[in-house]
């Protein structure tokens, strides 16, 4: 079982920066056991993918729309997922999910899921 909890989303506007952050509580398997993911989706629209990594962190992997301006990371001391997004666009404006999976790749299915962070970009 793994609890998720996303944070530090907001108001920014076209241009700034913004850090997300995803706490993950894990019982029987430990959070190294997960590869994590992050997701958006905006309003009338379905869950977009946006990032992923693997467990060890080495390997990452970015939706085209993101790639060069957002950086997923982690700290498995801390059990956190992080998404460092730069140089935000209106497009952007989405509630942030994140997601653990025992597998990798764009085809994984995720167990777990946040409640989300609501990420709204003014031009």
């Amino acid at each position: 079982q793994v609890q998720l909890v996303e944070s530090g989303g907001g108001l920014v506007q076209a241009g700034d920066s913004l850090l997300l952050s995803c706490a993950a509580s894990t019982s029987g398997r430990a959070f190294t056991g997960y590869n994590m993911a992050w997701f958006r989706q905006a309003p009338e629209k379905g869950r977009e993918f946006v990032a992923q990594i693997t467990w060890t962190g080495k390997r990452t992997d970015y939706s085209d729309s993101v790639k060069g301006r957002f950086t997923i990371s982690r700290d498995n001391a801390k059990n956190m997922l992080y998404l460092q997004m730069s140089n935000l666009k209106p497009d952007d404006t989405a509630t942030y999910f994140c997601g653990a999976s025992v597998d990798y790749g764009r085809a994984a299915k995720y167990d777990y899921w946040g409640q989300g962070t609501q990420v709204t970009v003014s031009s």
